[in-house]
Protein backbone atom coordinates (compact mmCIF):
# COMPACT_ATOMS: atom_id res chain seq x y z
CA UNK A 1 0.00 0.00 0.00
CA UNK A 2 1.77 3.26 -1.14
CA UNK A 3 1.71 6.57 0.60
CA UNK A 4 -0.31 8.21 -2.13
CA UNK A 5 -3.21 5.77 -1.57
CA UNK A 6 -3.06 6.30 2.20
CA UNK A 7 -3.07 9.96 1.76
CA UNK A 8 -6.01 9.57 -0.65
CA UNK A 9 -7.86 7.80 2.17
CA UNK A 10 -7.19 10.78 4.43
CA UNK A 11 -5.35 8.73 7.10
CA UNK A 12 -1.67 8.59 7.95
CA UNK A 13 -1.03 4.94 8.80
CA UNK A 14 2.29 5.51 10.41
CA UNK A 15 0.82 7.93 12.76
CA UNK A 16 -2.14 5.58 13.31
CA UNK A 17 0.17 2.64 14.04
CA UNK A 18 2.08 4.52 16.66
CA UNK A 19 -1.10 5.57 18.26
CA UNK A 20 -2.29 1.97 18.44
CA UNK A 21 0.98 0.79 19.96
CA UNK A 22 0.75 3.50 22.58
CA UNK A 23 -2.80 2.45 23.48
CA UNK A 24 -1.75 -1.21 23.74
CA UNK A 25 1.06 -0.31 26.08
CA UNK A 26 -1.32 1.61 28.26
CA UNK A 27 -3.73 -1.25 28.35
CA UNK A 28 -0.95 -3.72 29.09
CA UNK A 29 0.28 -1.63 32.00
CA UNK A 30 -3.23 -1.28 33.26
CA UNK A 31 -3.69 -5.03 33.01
CA UNK A 32 -0.49 -5.65 34.88
CA UNK A 33 -1.64 -3.37 37.64
CA UNK A 34 -4.98 -5.12 37.72
CA UNK A 35 -3.29 -8.50 37.79
CA UNK A 36 -0.95 -7.35 40.59
CA UNK A 37 -3.93 -6.08 42.48
CA UNK A 38 -5.79 -9.41 41.99
CA UNK A 39 -2.73 -11.60 42.52
CA UNK A 40 -3.94 -12.79 45.87
CA UNK A 41 -7.38 -13.68 44.46
CA UNK A 42 -5.78 -15.43 41.52
CA UNK A 43 -3.61 -17.41 43.89
CA UNK A 44 -6.66 -18.30 45.93
CA UNK A 45 -8.51 -19.25 42.72
CA UNK A 46 -5.56 -21.38 41.71
CA UNK A 47 -5.64 -23.10 45.03
CA UNK A 48 -9.39 -23.65 44.72
CA UNK A 49 -9.00 -25.05 41.23
CA UNK A 50 -6.29 -27.37 42.47
CA UNK A 51 -8.54 -28.50 45.33
CA UNK A 52 -11.42 -29.02 42.92
CA UNK A 53 -9.21 -31.10 40.68
CA UNK A 54 -8.36 -33.25 43.70
CA UNK A 55 -12.04 -33.56 44.65
CA UNK A 56 -13.03 -34.40 41.06
CA UNK A 57 -10.30 -36.99 40.91
CA UNK A 58 -11.65 -38.66 44.05
CA UNK A 59 -15.18 -38.49 42.66
CA UNK A 60 -13.97 -40.04 39.41
CA UNK A 61 -12.47 -42.86 41.43
CA UNK A 62 -15.69 -43.27 43.43
CA UNK A 63 -17.84 -43.25 40.27
CA UNK A 64 -15.53 -45.81 38.74
CA UNK A 65 -16.06 -47.96 41.81
CA UNK A 66 -19.83 -47.37 41.62
CA UNK A 67 -19.86 -48.32 37.93
CA UNK A 68 -18.10 -51.52 38.76
CA UNK A 69 -20.54 -52.20 41.60
CA UNK A 70 -23.56 -51.43 39.35
CA UNK A 71 -22.28 -53.81 36.71
CA UNK A 72 -22.07 -56.49 39.38
CA UNK A 73 -25.54 -55.63 40.71
CA UNK A 74 -27.05 -55.79 37.18
CA UNK A 75 -25.59 -59.23 36.74
CA UNK A 76 -27.01 -60.26 40.11
CA UNK A 77 -30.45 -58.82 39.17
CA UNK A 78 -30.48 -60.84 35.96
CA UNK A 79 -29.58 -63.91 37.96
CA UNK A 80 -32.38 -63.18 40.45
CA UNK A 81 -34.87 -62.67 37.61
CA UNK A 82 -33.95 -66.02 36.12
CA UNK A 83 -34.25 -67.66 39.52
CA UNK A 84 -37.63 -65.95 40.10
CA UNK A 85 -39.00 -67.18 36.72
CA UNK A 86 -37.87 -70.70 37.48
CA UNK A 87 -39.46 -70.51 40.93
CA UNK A 88 -42.75 -69.27 39.40
CA UNK A 89 -42.79 -72.19 36.98
CA UNK A 90 -42.12 -74.62 39.82
CA UNK A 91 -44.86 -72.93 41.87
CA UNK A 92 -47.41 -73.21 39.07
CA UNK A 93 -46.46 -76.82 38.49
CA UNK A 94 -46.82 -77.57 42.18
CA UNK A 95 -50.18 -75.79 42.31
CA UNK A 96 -51.38 -77.76 39.29
CA UNK A 97 -50.19 -80.98 40.87
CA UNK A 98 -51.82 -79.98 44.13
CA UNK A 99 -55.13 -79.28 42.32
CA UNK A 100 -55.00 -82.62 40.52
CA UNK A 101 -54.09 -84.39 43.73
CA UNK A 102 -56.90 -82.55 45.51
CA UNK A 103 -59.40 -83.63 42.87
CA UNK A 104 -58.08 -87.15 43.01
CA UNK A 105 -58.25 -87.28 46.78
CA UNK A 106 -61.73 -85.68 46.84
CA UNK A 107 -62.90 -88.17 44.23
CA UNK A 108 -61.53 -91.13 46.15
CA UNK A 109 -62.40 -90.14 49.69
CA UNK A 110 -65.73 -91.59 50.85
CA UNK A 111 -67.36 -89.16 53.31
CA UNK A 112 -69.27 -90.47 56.29
CA UNK A 113 -72.47 -88.71 55.14
CA UNK A 114 -72.48 -90.81 51.98
CA UNK A 115 -71.99 -94.04 53.92
CA UNK A 116 -74.73 -93.18 56.42
CA UNK A 117 -77.26 -92.19 53.75
CA UNK A 118 -76.70 -95.28 51.58
CA UNK A 119 -76.82 -97.69 54.51
CA UNK A 120 -79.56 -96.17 56.64
CA UNK A 121 -81.72 -93.64 54.76
CA UNK A 122 -84.93 -94.85 53.04
CA UNK A 123 -84.75 -94.60 49.26
CA UNK A 124 -87.63 -92.12 49.23
CA UNK A 125 -85.69 -89.53 51.26
CA UNK A 126 -84.02 -86.71 49.28
CA UNK A 127 -80.67 -87.29 50.98
CA UNK A 128 -80.54 -90.86 49.70
CA UNK A 129 -80.96 -89.63 46.15
CA UNK A 130 -78.34 -86.91 46.66
CA UNK A 131 -75.78 -89.34 48.10
CA UNK A 132 -76.62 -91.92 45.45
CA UNK A 133 -75.65 -89.38 42.81
CA UNK A 134 -72.43 -88.73 44.77
CA UNK A 135 -71.75 -92.48 44.93
CA UNK A 136 -72.32 -92.78 41.20
CA UNK A 137 -69.87 -89.94 40.55
CA UNK A 138 -67.23 -91.51 42.82
CA UNK A 139 -67.64 -94.91 41.22
CA UNK A 140 -67.15 -93.34 37.79
CA UNK A 141 -64.08 -91.44 39.05
CA UNK A 142 -62.55 -94.60 40.49
CA UNK A 143 -63.13 -96.50 37.24
CA UNK A 144 -61.42 -93.69 35.34
CA UNK A 145 -58.44 -93.62 37.69
CA UNK A 146 -58.12 -97.39 37.62
CA UNK A 147 -57.91 -97.19 33.84
CA UNK A 148 -54.99 -94.79 34.32
CA UNK A 149 -53.28 -97.17 36.72
CA UNK A 150 -53.77 -95.12 39.90
CA UNK A 151 -52.74 -97.37 42.79
CA UNK A 152 -54.73 -95.41 45.38
CA UNK A 153 -58.00 -96.75 43.91
CA UNK A 154 -57.39 -100.08 45.62
CA UNK A 155 -57.85 -98.38 49.00
CA UNK A 156 -61.45 -97.33 48.30
CA UNK A 157 -62.62 -99.95 45.80
CA UNK A 158 -63.81 -102.30 48.51
CA UNK A 159 -65.81 -99.61 50.33
CA UNK A 160 -67.45 -98.37 47.12
CA UNK A 161 -68.34 -101.90 46.04
CA UNK A 162 -70.09 -102.62 49.33
CA UNK A 163 -71.97 -99.33 49.15
CA UNK A 164 -72.91 -100.01 45.52
CA UNK A 165 -74.26 -103.45 46.38
CA UNK A 166 -76.30 -102.01 49.25
CA UNK A 167 -77.70 -99.23 47.06
CA UNK A 168 -78.54 -101.66 44.24
CA UNK A 169 -80.34 -103.95 46.66
CA UNK A 170 -82.46 -101.13 48.10
CA UNK A 171 -83.26 -99.68 44.67
CA UNK A 172 -84.17 -103.08 43.22
CA UNK A 173 -86.55 -103.83 46.05
CA UNK A 174 -88.17 -100.39 45.83
CA UNK A 175 -88.75 -100.41 42.05
CA UNK A 176 -90.01 -104.00 42.01
CA UNK A 177 -92.50 -103.17 44.75
CA UNK A 178 -93.76 -100.28 42.64
CA UNK A 179 -94.12 -102.56 39.63
CA UNK A 180 -95.87 -105.26 41.68
CA UNK A 181 -98.34 -102.65 42.93
CA UNK A 182 -99.56 -102.30 39.34
CA UNK A 183 -101.00 -105.81 39.58
CA UNK A 184 -103.35 -105.13 42.47
CA UNK A 185 -107.01 -105.34 41.41
CA UNK A 186 -108.83 -102.03 40.93
CA UNK A 187 -105.51 -100.16 40.99
CA UNK A 188 -104.91 -97.18 38.73
CA UNK A 189 -101.42 -98.19 37.60
CA UNK A 190 -100.78 -94.72 36.16
CA UNK A 191 -100.38 -93.24 39.66
CA UNK A 192 -97.42 -95.41 40.77
CA UNK A 193 -96.07 -95.27 37.23
CA UNK A 194 -95.98 -91.48 37.38
CA UNK A 195 -94.43 -91.66 40.85
CA UNK A 196 -91.58 -93.73 39.41
CA UNK A 197 -90.52 -90.82 37.23
CA UNK A 198 -89.38 -88.97 40.34
CA UNK A 199 -86.85 -91.77 40.87
CA UNK A 200 -85.70 -92.23 37.28
CA UNK A 201 -82.11 -91.72 38.41
CA UNK A 202 -82.38 -95.04 40.24
CA UNK A 203 -82.59 -96.87 36.94
CA UNK A 204 -79.79 -94.76 35.47
CA UNK A 205 -77.65 -95.79 38.47
CA UNK A 206 -78.43 -99.43 37.81
CA UNK A 207 -77.53 -99.05 34.13
CA UNK A 208 -74.14 -97.65 35.07
CA UNK A 209 -73.37 -99.98 37.96
CA UNK A 210 -75.44 -103.20 37.76
CA UNK A 211 -76.77 -103.93 34.27
CA UNK A 212 -78.06 -107.36 35.23
CA UNK A 213 -80.39 -105.82 37.81
CA UNK A 214 -81.40 -103.09 35.36
CA UNK A 215 -82.38 -105.77 32.82
CA UNK A 216 -84.30 -107.69 35.49
CA UNK A 217 -86.33 -104.60 36.36
CA UNK A 218 -86.98 -103.74 32.72
CA UNK A 219 -88.09 -107.30 31.94
CA UNK A 220 -90.37 -107.35 34.98
CA UNK A 221 -91.89 -104.03 33.95
CA UNK A 222 -92.48 -105.24 30.40
CA UNK A 223 -94.07 -108.48 31.55
CA UNK A 224 -96.31 -106.77 34.10
CA UNK A 225 -97.49 -103.89 31.91
CA UNK A 226 -97.94 -106.16 28.90
CA UNK A 227 -100.39 -108.32 30.86
CA UNK A 228 -102.15 -105.32 32.38
CA UNK A 229 -102.74 -103.62 29.01
CA UNK A 230 -103.85 -106.86 27.37
CA UNK A 231 -106.28 -107.67 30.19
CA UNK A 232 -107.65 -104.14 30.32
CA UNK A 233 -108.22 -103.77 26.58
CA UNK A 234 -109.63 -107.27 26.15
CA UNK A 235 -112.13 -106.59 28.93
CA UNK A 236 -112.91 -103.07 27.75
CA UNK A 237 -113.36 -104.17 24.16
CA UNK A 238 -115.69 -106.99 25.18
CA UNK A 239 -117.85 -104.69 27.31
CA UNK A 240 -117.75 -101.97 24.67
CA UNK A 241 -119.20 -104.20 21.97
CA UNK A 242 -122.19 -104.95 24.20
CA UNK A 243 -123.44 -101.38 23.78
CA UNK A 244 -123.40 -101.48 19.99
CA UNK A 245 -126.67 -101.14 18.11
CA UNK A 246 -128.46 -104.46 18.02
CA UNK A 247 -129.44 -103.94 14.40
CA UNK A 248 -126.43 -103.78 12.12
CA UNK A 249 -126.08 -104.02 8.37
CA UNK A 250 -126.00 -107.50 6.88
CA UNK A 251 -124.76 -108.78 3.54
CA UNK A 252 -128.20 -108.29 2.00
CA UNK A 253 -128.43 -104.66 3.13
CA UNK A 254 -127.24 -103.27 -0.19
CA UNK A 255 -128.34 -100.26 -2.15
CA UNK A 256 -129.85 -102.16 -5.05
CA UNK A 257 -131.81 -104.71 -3.00
CA UNK A 258 -135.56 -104.19 -3.29
CA UNK A 259 -137.66 -103.73 -0.12
CA UNK A 260 -140.14 -106.48 -0.91
CA UNK A 261 -137.42 -109.08 -1.35
CA UNK A 262 -135.97 -108.74 2.17
CA UNK A 263 -136.84 -110.24 5.45
CA UNK A 264 -134.25 -108.34 7.38
CA UNK A 265 -133.17 -104.76 7.78
CA UNK A 266 -135.57 -102.83 5.53
CA UNK A 267 -138.67 -104.89 6.39
CA UNK A 268 -138.36 -104.20 10.13
CA UNK A 269 -140.11 -101.27 11.72
CA UNK A 270 -137.90 -98.25 12.41
CA UNK A 271 -136.59 -98.23 15.95
CA UNK A 272 -135.63 -95.15 17.94
CA UNK A 273 -132.01 -96.29 18.26
CA UNK A 274 -131.74 -97.89 14.81
CA UNK A 275 -128.38 -97.49 13.07
CA UNK A 276 -129.05 -96.59 9.44
CA UNK A 277 -126.44 -97.53 6.86
CA UNK A 278 -127.17 -95.17 3.98
CA UNK A 279 -127.86 -91.94 5.89
CA UNK A 280 -125.11 -90.07 7.73
CA UNK A 281 -127.35 -88.09 10.08
CA UNK A 282 -125.38 -87.15 13.18
CA UNK A 283 -122.86 -89.95 12.80
CA UNK A 284 -120.35 -87.63 11.14
CA UNK A 285 -119.87 -85.74 14.40
CA UNK A 286 -117.63 -88.58 15.60
CA UNK A 287 -114.73 -87.04 13.61
CA UNK A 288 -115.40 -83.48 14.78
CA UNK A 289 -112.62 -81.96 16.94
CA UNK A 290 -114.86 -81.87 20.02
CA UNK A 291 -115.98 -85.50 19.88
CA UNK A 292 -112.79 -86.96 18.44
CA UNK A 293 -110.92 -86.39 21.73
CA UNK A 294 -113.94 -86.59 24.02
CA UNK A 295 -113.73 -88.86 27.10
CA UNK A 296 -113.98 -92.55 26.28
CA UNK A 297 -117.28 -94.38 26.62
CA UNK A 298 -117.97 -96.18 29.91
CA UNK A 299 -119.80 -99.39 28.94
CA UNK A 300 -121.52 -100.16 32.26
CA UNK A 301 -122.82 -96.58 32.45
CA UNK A 302 -124.18 -96.89 28.92
CA UNK A 303 -125.80 -100.21 29.76
CA UNK A 304 -127.52 -98.78 32.80
CA UNK A 305 -128.86 -95.97 30.65
CA UNK A 306 -129.79 -98.40 27.88
CA UNK A 307 -127.69 -96.40 25.44
CA UNK A 308 -126.53 -97.88 22.15
CA UNK A 309 -123.86 -96.64 19.76
CA UNK A 310 -122.83 -97.25 16.14
CA UNK A 311 -119.60 -99.12 15.53
CA UNK A 312 -117.59 -96.00 14.64
CA UNK A 313 -118.35 -94.49 18.08
CA UNK A 314 -117.09 -97.66 19.77
CA UNK A 315 -114.06 -97.69 17.46
CA UNK A 316 -113.31 -94.05 18.33
CA UNK A 317 -113.53 -94.69 22.07
CA UNK A 318 -111.39 -97.82 21.90
CA UNK A 319 -108.67 -96.21 19.81
CA UNK A 320 -108.66 -92.94 21.69
CA UNK A 321 -107.98 -94.91 24.86
CA UNK A 322 -105.28 -96.80 22.97
CA UNK A 323 -103.78 -93.57 21.62
CA UNK A 324 -103.79 -91.83 24.99
CA UNK A 325 -102.28 -94.75 26.90
CA UNK A 326 -99.75 -95.50 24.17
CA UNK A 327 -98.50 -91.90 24.10
CA UNK A 328 -98.18 -91.86 27.88
CA UNK A 329 -96.44 -95.23 27.88
CA UNK A 330 -94.01 -94.30 25.11
CA UNK A 331 -92.98 -91.06 26.81
CA UNK A 332 -92.59 -92.87 30.16
CA UNK A 333 -90.41 -95.54 28.57
CA UNK A 334 -88.17 -92.96 26.90
CA UNK A 335 -87.73 -90.97 30.10
CA UNK A 336 -87.46 -93.71 32.73
CA UNK A 337 -85.53 -96.35 30.80
CA UNK A 338 -83.31 -93.78 29.05
CA UNK A 339 -83.97 -95.00 25.50
CA UNK A 340 -84.72 -93.32 22.19
CA UNK A 341 -85.08 -94.12 18.51
CA UNK A 342 -85.29 -97.79 17.60
CA UNK A 343 -84.55 -98.89 21.17
CA UNK A 344 -87.58 -96.96 22.45
CA UNK A 345 -89.69 -98.37 19.60
CA UNK A 346 -88.67 -101.95 20.44
CA UNK A 347 -89.30 -101.52 24.16
CA UNK A 348 -92.69 -99.94 23.51
CA UNK A 349 -93.78 -102.86 21.34
CA UNK A 350 -92.54 -105.30 23.96
CA UNK A 351 -95.05 -103.65 26.33
CA UNK A 352 -97.91 -102.92 23.92
CA UNK A 353 -97.34 -105.51 21.18
CA UNK A 354 -99.76 -108.14 22.50
CA UNK A 355 -102.47 -105.53 23.03
CA UNK A 356 -102.05 -104.11 19.54
CA UNK A 357 -102.16 -107.58 18.02
CA UNK A 358 -105.33 -108.39 19.95
CA UNK A 359 -107.10 -105.23 18.76
CA UNK A 360 -106.05 -105.91 15.17
CA UNK A 361 -107.43 -109.47 15.34
CA UNK A 362 -110.67 -108.20 16.84
CA UNK A 363 -111.03 -105.57 14.11
CA UNK A 364 -110.25 -108.11 11.40
CA UNK A 365 -112.85 -110.48 12.82
CA UNK A 366 -115.48 -107.76 13.06
CA UNK A 367 -114.89 -106.48 9.54
CA UNK A 368 -115.46 -109.95 8.13
CA UNK A 369 -119.21 -109.53 8.76
CA UNK A 370 -119.41 -105.72 8.50
CA UNK A 371 -121.44 -104.26 5.65
CA UNK A 372 -121.80 -100.70 6.93
CA UNK A 373 -119.71 -98.64 4.50
CA UNK A 374 -120.32 -95.37 6.34
CA UNK A 375 -119.10 -96.88 9.61
CA UNK A 376 -115.95 -98.24 7.97
CA UNK A 377 -115.27 -94.94 6.19
CA UNK A 378 -115.68 -93.00 9.43
CA UNK A 379 -113.26 -95.41 11.13
CA UNK A 380 -110.73 -94.71 8.37
CA UNK A 381 -110.99 -90.97 9.01
CA UNK A 382 -110.75 -91.51 12.76
CA UNK A 383 -107.46 -93.35 12.21
CA UNK A 384 -106.15 -90.61 9.93
CA UNK A 385 -106.85 -88.00 12.61
CA UNK A 386 -105.44 -90.07 15.46
CA UNK A 387 -102.29 -90.63 13.40
CA UNK A 388 -101.88 -86.85 13.09
CA UNK A 389 -102.44 -86.40 16.83
CA UNK A 390 -99.77 -89.01 17.61
CA UNK A 391 -97.36 -87.19 15.29
CA UNK A 392 -98.04 -83.88 17.05
CA UNK A 393 -97.32 -85.56 20.38
CA UNK A 394 -94.03 -86.81 18.90
CA UNK A 395 -94.94 -90.47 19.41
CA UNK A 396 -93.90 -92.47 16.31
CA UNK A 397 -94.32 -95.87 17.99
CA UNK A 398 -97.89 -96.31 16.68
CA UNK A 399 -97.12 -95.50 13.03
CA UNK A 400 -96.97 -99.15 11.99
CA UNK A 401 -100.16 -99.96 13.91
CA UNK A 402 -102.09 -97.18 12.13
CA UNK A 403 -100.92 -98.55 8.79
CA UNK A 404 -102.07 -102.04 9.77
CA UNK A 405 -105.50 -100.75 10.79
CA UNK A 406 -105.87 -98.84 7.52
CA UNK A 407 -104.76 -101.95 5.64
CA UNK A 408 -107.81 -103.71 7.15
CA UNK A 409 -110.30 -100.86 6.75
CA UNK A 410 -109.61 -99.70 3.20
CA UNK A 411 -110.10 -103.08 1.46
CA UNK A 412 -113.29 -103.71 3.43
CA UNK A 413 -114.67 -100.27 2.55
CA UNK A 414 -113.87 -100.77 -1.12
CA UNK A 415 -115.43 -104.24 -1.05
CA UNK A 416 -118.69 -102.96 0.48
CA UNK A 417 -118.78 -100.10 -2.02
CA UNK A 418 -118.20 -102.49 -4.90
CA UNK A 419 -120.96 -104.76 -3.55
CA UNK A 420 -123.34 -101.80 -3.62
CA UNK A 421 -122.22 -100.92 -7.14
CA UNK A 422 -122.88 -104.51 -8.23
CA UNK A 423 -126.25 -104.56 -6.47
CA UNK A 424 -127.41 -101.48 -8.40
CA UNK A 425 -125.98 -102.84 -11.65
CA UNK A 426 -127.84 -106.14 -11.27
CA UNK A 427 -131.16 -104.70 -10.13
CA UNK A 428 -134.06 -105.71 -12.41
CA UNK A 429 -136.65 -102.88 -12.57
CA UNK A 430 -139.39 -105.43 -13.36
CA UNK A 431 -138.92 -107.03 -9.94
CA UNK A 432 -139.42 -103.74 -8.07
CA UNK A 433 -143.19 -104.03 -8.01
CA UNK A 434 -145.50 -101.15 -8.84
CA UNK A 435 -143.76 -98.04 -10.15
CA UNK A 436 -144.78 -94.40 -10.04
CA UNK A 437 -143.12 -91.16 -11.05
CA UNK A 438 -142.03 -90.22 -7.55
CA UNK A 439 -138.30 -90.48 -6.58
CA UNK A 440 -137.31 -94.12 -6.22
CA UNK A 441 -136.09 -95.41 -2.85
CA UNK A 442 -132.89 -96.77 -4.46
CA UNK A 443 -131.99 -93.34 -5.82
CA UNK A 444 -132.78 -91.83 -2.43
CA UNK A 445 -130.47 -94.34 -0.81
CA UNK A 446 -127.78 -93.36 -3.30
CA UNK A 447 -128.30 -89.64 -2.70
CA UNK A 448 -128.05 -90.05 1.08
CA UNK A 449 -125.11 -92.45 0.82
CA UNK A 450 -123.14 -90.44 -1.73
CA UNK A 451 -123.64 -87.15 0.12
CA UNK A 452 -122.49 -88.85 3.32
CA UNK A 453 -119.24 -90.12 1.79
CA UNK A 454 -118.58 -86.86 -0.08
CA UNK A 455 -119.02 -84.76 3.07
CA UNK A 456 -116.71 -87.06 5.06
CA UNK A 457 -114.13 -87.24 2.27
CA UNK A 458 -113.93 -83.44 2.03
CA UNK A 459 -112.07 -83.23 5.35
CA UNK A 460 -109.18 -85.45 4.22
CA UNK A 461 -109.66 -86.02 0.47
CA UNK A 462 -108.95 -89.42 -1.04
CA UNK A 463 -108.96 -89.96 -4.79
CA UNK A 464 -109.74 -93.69 -4.56
CA UNK A 465 -112.99 -92.90 -2.75
CA UNK A 466 -114.01 -90.49 -5.48
CA UNK A 467 -113.29 -93.12 -8.15
CA UNK A 468 -115.53 -95.66 -6.41
CA UNK A 469 -118.29 -93.08 -5.96
CA UNK A 470 -117.95 -92.28 -9.66
CA UNK A 471 -118.58 -95.95 -10.51
CA UNK A 472 -121.59 -96.00 -8.19
CA UNK A 473 -122.93 -92.81 -9.79
CA UNK A 474 -122.70 -94.31 -13.27
CA UNK A 475 -124.63 -97.39 -12.17
CA UNK A 476 -127.32 -95.28 -10.48
CA UNK A 477 -127.73 -93.14 -13.59
CA UNK A 478 -128.09 -96.31 -15.67
CA UNK A 479 -130.55 -97.69 -13.14
CA UNK A 480 -132.71 -94.56 -13.36
CA UNK A 481 -132.77 -94.86 -17.13
CA UNK A 482 -133.72 -98.54 -16.93
CA UNK A 483 -136.59 -97.81 -14.56
CA UNK A 484 -137.76 -94.89 -16.70
CA UNK A 485 -137.92 -97.22 -19.66
CA UNK A 486 -140.54 -99.28 -17.80
CA UNK A 487 -143.06 -96.44 -18.13
CA UNK A 488 -145.22 -96.62 -21.21
CA UNK A 489 -145.60 -92.90 -21.85
CA UNK A 490 -142.82 -90.44 -22.64
CA UNK A 491 -144.36 -87.96 -20.25
CA UNK A 492 -144.10 -90.37 -17.31
CA UNK A 493 -140.55 -91.22 -18.26
CA UNK A 494 -139.48 -87.58 -18.24
CA UNK A 495 -141.33 -86.80 -15.03
CA UNK A 496 -139.71 -89.82 -13.35
CA UNK A 497 -136.24 -88.77 -14.50
CA UNK A 498 -136.74 -85.15 -13.45
CA UNK A 499 -138.11 -86.11 -10.05
CA UNK A 500 -135.21 -88.47 -9.34
CA UNK A 501 -132.51 -86.09 -10.61
CA UNK A 502 -134.04 -83.23 -8.66
CA UNK A 503 -134.23 -85.27 -5.48
CA UNK A 504 -130.63 -86.49 -5.76
CA UNK A 505 -129.42 -82.99 -6.59
CA UNK A 506 -131.30 -81.49 -3.65
CA UNK A 507 -129.88 -84.00 -1.16
CA UNK A 508 -126.32 -83.59 -2.47
CA UNK A 509 -126.50 -79.79 -2.40
CA UNK A 510 -127.90 -79.85 1.13
CA UNK A 511 -125.38 -82.26 2.65
CA UNK A 512 -122.31 -82.06 0.43
CA UNK A 513 -120.32 -79.29 -1.22
CA UNK A 514 -122.09 -77.35 -3.93
CA UNK A 515 -119.06 -77.67 -6.22
CA UNK A 516 -118.71 -81.47 -5.96
CA UNK A 517 -118.57 -83.57 -9.11
CA UNK A 518 -121.82 -85.31 -8.20
CA UNK A 519 -123.72 -82.03 -7.85
CA UNK A 520 -122.35 -80.78 -11.16
CA UNK A 521 -123.23 -84.02 -12.92
CA UNK A 522 -126.81 -84.22 -11.67
CA UNK A 523 -127.30 -80.52 -12.31
CA UNK A 524 -126.41 -81.09 -15.96
CA UNK A 525 -128.68 -84.15 -16.17
CA UNK A 526 -131.56 -82.30 -14.56
CA UNK A 527 -131.15 -79.28 -16.87
CA UNK A 528 -131.01 -81.51 -19.92
CA UNK A 529 -134.14 -83.48 -18.95
CA UNK A 530 -136.00 -80.31 -17.98
CA UNK A 531 -135.31 -78.69 -21.35
CA UNK A 532 -136.41 -81.86 -23.17
CA UNK A 533 -139.56 -82.14 -21.06
CA UNK A 534 -140.55 -78.52 -21.75
CA UNK A 535 -140.11 -79.01 -25.49
CA UNK A 536 -141.91 -82.34 -25.64
CA UNK A 537 -144.74 -81.37 -23.31
CA UNK A 538 -145.37 -78.14 -25.20
CA UNK A 539 -145.33 -79.99 -28.51
CA UNK A 540 -147.16 -83.21 -27.70
CA UNK A 541 -149.17 -82.36 -24.61
CA UNK A 542 -150.60 -78.87 -25.15
CA UNK A 543 -153.33 -79.43 -22.53
CA UNK A 544 -150.72 -79.47 -19.78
Amino acid sequence: MNSSWMKWMGVDLRHYSKQVELELQQIEQKSIRDYIQESENIASLHNQITACDAVLERMEQMLGAFQSDLSSISSEIRTLQEQSGAMNIRLRNRQAVRGKLGELVDGLVVPSALVTAILEAPVTEPRFLEQLQELDAKAAAVREQEARGTAACADVRGVLDRLRIKAVTKIREFILQKIYSFRKPMTNYQIPQTALLKYRFFYQFLLGNERATAKEIRDEYVETLSKIYLSYYRSYLGRLMKVQYEEVAEKDDLMGVEDTAKKGFFSKPSLRSRNTIFTLGTRGSVISPTELEAPILVPHTAQRGEQRYPFEALFRSQHYALLDNSCREYLFICEFFVVSGSAAHDLFHAVMGRTLSMTLKHLESYLTDCYDAIAVFLCIHIVLRFRNIAAKRDVPALDRYWEQVLALLWPRFELILEMNVQSVRSTDPQRLGGLDTRPHYITRRYAEFSSALVSINQTIPNERTMQLLGQLQVEVENFVLRVAAEFSSRKEQLVFLINNYDMMLGVLMERAADDSKEVESFQQLLNARTQVSHWELDLHFPDY
